[in-house]
C-alpha cells in the first residue's frame, strides 16, 4: 500500500497508526516530526521509540525510571551524504528532543514492547554502512544500505532500523526478497520532483518525495529509481512475537544474478 505524500507542518504528522485495520497494520506508529527553532517535544512514555534525525540539529535528553538523564546533541543536512544520528529508548524511558537553531526533521517510530534495553543515542559512527550489490549485475544495483540497528545489535527492541541510497537509475531491495515481518518504507528525492517505483508482489507502485509504502503479507518488494534521481528511502521493520527479522529470503528463480560471474546479456567485450 502507497501512502501518498501528506500535508508536513510544524509538529507531529502522523502517517501510520497501530490502530490502522488489520489489512495495512503494521503493529508501528510512523510519523514526521518538524520543530521550529528551539522547539521541544516530549515522546510518549509507554512504547518503543525510535527518533531518526533527517534534517537539522536536535538536543535530546533521555533516561529510564532510576537512572540520571543523560543528554546529547546530532546534526544532519544530507541523507544524501551522511550518515544517520538515531535515538533509540525502550518503553518507560522518558525522551525530550529541543531544535537548536536550524530547526529539526525527524522520523519517528514507535512500537509496544514490555523488554527493556539501554537507551541509546546512535551516531554515524554507530551505523553499519555497506555498498550492497557492487560487483555483480553489472553494478544496476550497487546502493548504499545504512543499518541503525537490527536483532543482532539491539535483540530486546521490537524495532529494526536503516536507510538505503539509491544511485539514480539503479534497483533496491534486490534480488526481490520477503520476509513475514511487517515493513515501512519512507521515500526522498535528490531533486525533490524525482520518482521511483516500488514492486509488492506483483503490484507496481509510483513513489514520489515524502511518500510512504507499507509492505505487509510475506510479499516481495524490490525497488528502482529513475534516471537522474537519486532515491532515499527509511526502512523500519516490526519484528513478530517469537519470529524477529534477522534476513530476508530472496526468490530463487531470481537469487543467480548476485554471483559476480553471473552471464547478463549483452557479453562483455
Amino acid at each position: 500500500m502507497r501512502i501518498p505524500k501528506p500535508a508536513l507542518e510544524e509538529g507531529y504528522t502522523p502517517i501510520t497508526s497501530r490502530d490502522d485495520p488489520d489489512d495495512v497494520n503494521t503493529q508501528m506508529e510512523f510519523g514526521i516530526l518538524r520543530l521550529a527553532p528551539n522547539e521541544n517535544y516530549q515522546i510518549p512514555f509507554e512504547l518503543e521509540k525510535a527518533l531518526l534525525l533527517m534534517k537539522g540539529d536536535a538536543y535530546f535528553v533521555w533516561g529510564c525510571p532510576g537512572e540520571e538523564l543523560s543528554e546529547g546533541h546530532a546534526e544532519r543536512h544530507s541523507l544524501f551524504d551522511e550518515g544517520p544520528w538515531c535515538m533509540h529508548a525502550p518503553a518507560g524511558a522518558q525522551v525530550a528532543v529541543t531544535a537548536g537553531d536550524e530547526g529539526a526533521e525527524l522520523a519517528v517510530m514507535l512500537t509496544e514492547n514490555e523488554t527493556t534495553f539501554p537507551a541509546t543515542l546512535f551516531s554515524p559512527d554507530d551505523c553499519r554502512s555497506e555498498r550492497r550489490g557492487e560487483g555483480t549485475m553489472r553494478e544496476t544495483s550497487t546502493r548504499i544500505v545504512r543499518t541503525i540497528f537490527d536483532h543482532d545489535t539491539r535483540p530486546d527492541a521490537n524495532l529494526v532500523l536503516g536507510e538505503v541510497v539509491d544511485f539514480p537509475g539503479k534497483w533496491s531491495s534486490y534480488p526481490p526478497h520477503h520476509h513475514p515481518q511487517p515493513e515501512i518504507y519512507h521515500y526522498r528525492f535528490l531533486p525533490d520532483n524525482g520518482f521511483g517505483f516500488a514492486m509488492l508482489g506483483d503490484d507496481v507502485l509510483k513513489v514520489r518525495h515524502e511518500d510512504t509504502v507499507l509492505i505487509l503479507n510475506d510479499r516481495s518488494h524490490p525497488q528502482v529509481s529513475a534516471p537522474g534521481y537519486a532515491m532515499y528511502y527509511i526502512w523500519v521493520i516490526r519484528n513478530l512475537d517469537g519470529n524477529p527479522y534477522t534476513s530476508p529470503t530472496f526468490e530463487p528463480e531470481h537469487a543467480w544474478v548476485q554471483d559476480p560471474d553471473a552471464p547478463i546479456w549483452p557479453p562483455e567485450r
